[in-house]
């Protein structure tokens, strides 16, 4: 709550008491960083370090900002908890305030707009128009398709047609969470709403998925950061998720690991391996099946703040056939059940030699021993006198031929 009153006073200052009154907010205006250029920078370097985008990346964004040129964002609400949004209010690099003020332009956004009835609909369709073909389309949660899609309506729309709408002018589309990236928990069985992603309404269209319960704020800033800097998105794989958040499972890169490839696994919480922070994977951890980055990008500022940071198995959330699908304490295959080739397991398997096989490279040995002292015998012996046939018979007084003389 403190992080949301600090936010709302911030926009207070910013906006002053316009809104009150039902003016539009004019996003537009020269933000104060623009004065200090050093300030700025600094916020743009921290941003972009802490999504791994470069120093390059991060001057593209200064200049651009500088030049009046910032995203605009349009965030739609659907089934969901919102956990996406509280997620992204407790960023610090850059903080909310100054994403949403100063590098990018959040024009709709339902939980954060001061702005409700007439006059959101109203600014939703003034940055439609205005930003056509460039704004970003940010979609938080499921999208329900039984009986028309009338489980989710706002405004007097269904979700279908308002996805259908602003996604279809956008120049990005963005599914935060895994509600909005393939159903998430609305979409569990027996799904009575038909709830699904926005990748399955929007066909045909490149959607970046960003699965996560909540999704993890900066790999969201990361992907935004870079369309704003370079006008391009991040390498995705193929469900449409970045490569550089979702390339790799939990597994592989989990800090227990070590005690996984060692064979230490907690049996029951509570127990002596847990207290020494064995592997969960017994006790139904879903990391040899999870692809993201949880385990080197953690939630809210805090170190070890993820599940089995907190003593507690992967529960699977960014994937599909795994979140709110496979039960909380069953186990799932591994696909690489050994360690890579490219360093040595914990215990390395051991070989040994039979009887048999010490007996004929024994022979092999002795017979190779004796052929070689026989060569070399040979070839230490005396020379012979040559034999008859080699005696010289050339004609009497023919001189010897002393070869070609200068």
């Amino acid at each position: 709550m403190d992080d949301l009153r600090s936010f709302e006073r911030q926009v207070a200052e910013r906006v002053g008491n316009d809104h009150s009154a039902g003016a539009a907010v004019d996003v537009t205006e020269t933000p104060p960083w623009a004065h200090d250029r050093r300030s700025f920078m600094k916020v743009a370097t921290l941003a972009a370090a802490a999504v791994g985008l470069g120093a390059t990346a991060a001057a593209k964004m200064a200049e651009a900002a500088a030049a009046g040129i910032k995203p605009s964002v349009i965030w739609l609400h659907f089934q969901e908890c919102t956990g996406c949004t509280e997620s992204l209010l407790r960023t610090s690099h850059p903080d909310i305030a100054k994403l949403i003020l100063d590098l990018v332009s959040l024009d709709y956004h339902e939980t954060l707009m001061a702005a409700a009835g007439v006059q959101a609909e109203t600014a939703l369709r003034a940055a439609m128009e205005k930003n056509a073909g460039r704004y970003i389309c940010v979609v938080e949660g499921a999208i329900p398709t039984k009986d028309d899609g009338i489980y989710c309506m706002v405004g007097g729309r269904t979700a279908l047609d308002i996805v259908n709408e602003v996604a279809g002018k956008a120049g990005a589309i963005v599914a935060i969470g895994s509600c909005a990236s393939w159903g998430g928990i609305p979409s569990a069985d027996p799904n009575p709403t038909g709830a699904t992603g926005a990748p399955m309404v929007l066909k045909g269209k490149t959607v970046v998925t960003l699965p996560g319960c909540p999704a993890n704020p900066y790999i969201f800033l990361g992907t935004a950061l870079q369309f704003v800097a370079l006008g391009t998105l991040p390498k995705l794989d193929d469900k449409g998720r970045p490569t550089f958040a979702y390339g790799r499972t939990i597994h592989e890169h989990c800090p227990r690991r070590a005690h996984f490839d060692a064979g230490r696994f907690v049996q029951q919480f509570g127990d002596e391996g847990h207290r020494q922070g064995w592997c969960l994977y017994k006790m139904g951890c879903k990391g040899p099946a999870t692809h993201a980055s949880c385990s080197t990008l953690h939630f809210g500022e805090v170190t070890d703040s993820w599940p089995i940071g907190l003593g507690h198995p992967c529960f699977g959330c960014t994937e599909q056939q795994v979140g709110f699908r496979v039960a909380l304490h069953d186990t799932v295959p591994i696909e690489r059940p050994t360690p890579p080739d490219t360093y040595p397991g914990i215990h390395e398997r051991q070989g040994h030699v039979g009887a048999v096989a010490t007996g004929l490279a024994g022979l092999a040995a002795g017979a190779a021993l004796g052929a070689g002292y026989r060569f070399a015998k040979s070839l230490g012996g005396e020379p012979k006198a040559p034999s008859p046939t080699q005696v010289d018979r050339r004609p009497e007084g023919k001189p010897k031929d002393e070869g070609v003389k200068p």
